[in-house]
């Protein structure tokens, strides 16, 4: 199959052949589809059917969806007829939720937008929503939030599309678990307390309209399965998205968000894990750090002699703070040019006036007020260096701990995939030089972008994907750091620039 949508064409019934419009529907549909497997249509469209095969001669579009080895109808449209057949891919994200429309019959994208999540009204982080959920009217409160921007979203990308919202008959939505019961009003009380127990980790196909989603009436929503309560649908996407699950060659996934999540494998085996390794990086700890945005300092570079700065930022607008990718380059080229030493500490000689101190607190004048949009000199201080540190130390040693585990060098993986704004953005050199990441080549390193999204229009577009999202589940082995006294005494190791052992990174000057 190349597509969810199926071209039908009915024998007219006859005396001889009175076979119900949905039955008939239904075997056709086999038949087209080479399956055995039922064909599902629900009330609502056999309601329809009637009229609907008589209007239009018996010519039909059908779009279907594969569900627990069935084959369910998600709507109906004319054969002959010339109004589009479209989906919906949506990235639900804790703080971004990422929409595009596609074409279900030429797998086209034909529009995409995004917004920022509007549960962060009700708290920033996943635990402050979780906790607003179990009050009065909270959950639904929480999904109303993401269904009216979805919905306006929507119509607006209908309307870049020259079409109608009644044109969508399919919705894909990867998320992590919290945010996917949050949106489908699953209770989430128990994912946050032992023994952390979702209230499903895969969950049958959705009428969209149920949830308040303005769509075709009859059209489906699907929702990327789950591992558990720290392994969600959007790493599932992203493992369908990278293709590890069907390679030879072992290969890892990196995706950093609010947490490193990592999973190493190949055709044959999964293992995955994740742990508090982003917060320094999408500006939960550093004070100028920040989501990228225009005139978010994404890259930066200190001349060695001069220790002058050149900083760029996103859309080349005036500073206003730092994201992940610059604060890895400034962390980088502060200790290649010994303006920190190993430790992560401020060598005050060889920073000059550009360290300044406030009660007590050391900080470094990345730029100066004269420069900054913000009026104020854009700073990092002491112990913003030490947030980064740990999360760079948190990092390498998640992905030490786990390709132990199996009995793999980080050395010996020959591609490293890495998700995300971060894998978008990042300079895989900068992370080497700090011990963040691996010191492999370059080339090995290869940015996927936004994977869950990507991995929601695979969905879409290539149906045979849907298969292959529970042989996925089924191969991947969750490795539990929390209890792993090895990632510990990793993670204490790690904590040095590049880390206590630097033959783990060759290509790093010696200190």
């Amino acid at each position: 199959m190349e597509s969810w949508v199926r071209k039908i064409s009915l024998h007219e019934p006859s005396l001889k052949d009175n076979t119900g419009d949905a039955d008939r529907l239904a075997n056709a549909l086999k038949r087209d589809l080479k399956t055995d497997n039922p064909v599902e249509i629900d009330l609502q469209l056999i309601r329809q059917l009637p009229e609907f095969i008589r209007r239009w001669s018996h010519q039909l579009r059908c779009v279907i969806f594969k569900d627990r080895g069935k084959y369910v109808l998600a709507g109906i449209s004319d054969g002959e007829g010339i109004r589009p057949i479209a989906g919906i891919a949506v990235d639900l994200g804790t703080s971004r939720v990422v929409v595009r429309l596609i074409n279900l019959e030429t797998n086209e994208t034909l529009a995409e937008s995004a917004f920022d999540n509007p549960q962060a009204a009700i708290g920033p982080d996943i635990l402050v929503r979780i906790h607003h959920a179990d009050t009065p009217s909270g959950l639904e409160e929480l999904s109303d939030l993401i269904v009216r921007e979805l919905n306006r979203t929507i119509k607006h990308l209908c309307q870049q599309g020259e079409m109608e919202t009644t044109d969508i008959y399919l919705i894909v939505v990867s998320g992590n678990t919290a945010m996917t019961h949050l949106f489908l009003k699953l209770n989430p009380h128990w994912i946050i307390r032992e023994p952390y127990i979702p209230a499903a980790n895969r969950l049958p196909l959705i009428k969209a309209a149920e949830l308040g989603i303005s769509i075709n009436s009859t059209g489906r929503l699907m929702a990327f399965p789950n591992i558990g309560s720290y392994f969600g649908g959007d790493l599932i996407s992203g493992v369908l998205y990278s293709g590890i699950h069907l390679q030879e060659e072992t290969s890892i996934m990196v995706d950093v968000g609010t947490n490193a999540e990592v999973v190493l494998g190949n055709r044959h085996w999964l293992i995955a894990c994740a742990g508090a390794a982003g917060p320094a990086l999408e500006g939960g700890v550093t004070r100028m750090g920040m989501m990228a945005g225009a005139g978010v300092i994404d890259r930066v570079t200190i001349d060695p002699e001069t220790h002058d700065f050149q900083i760029h930022t996103i859309e080349e607008k005036p500073p206003v703070g730092i994201c992940g990718s610059g604060l890895i380059d400034l962390a980088a080229n502060l200790f290649s040019t010994q303006m920190l030493d190993i430790r992560g500490k401020f060598v005050a000689s060889n920073c000059g006036n550009r360290l300044i101190e406030k009660n007590g607190i050391d900080y470094l004048v990345i730029v100066p007020e004269t420069e900054s949009a913000t009026g104020k000199a854009l700073t990092i201080s002491q112990p913003d260096i030490e947030s980064l540190i740990r999360s760079k130390a948190a990092m390498f040693s998640i992905l030490e701990t786990i390709s132990t585990t199996v009995g793999i060098n980080l050395d010996t993986l020959s591609r490293f995939y890495v998700a995300g704004t971060f894998g978008s953005f990042i300079n895989p050199a900068s992370a080497i030089t700090i011990g963040m990441l691996p010191d492999l080549p370059i080339e090995s390193y290869q940015p996927l972008g936004n994977s869950s999204l990507g991995g929601a229009t695979l969905a879409l577009t290539k149906p045979s994907c849907i298969d292959d999202i529970d042989k996925i589940r089924g191969k991947i082995t969750y490795l539990e750091l929390n209890v792993n006294q090895d990632f510990m005494n990793r993670f204490s190791a790690a904590k040095f620039l590049p880390h206590t052992d630097p033959s783990r990174f060759p290509s790093v000057p010696p200190r």
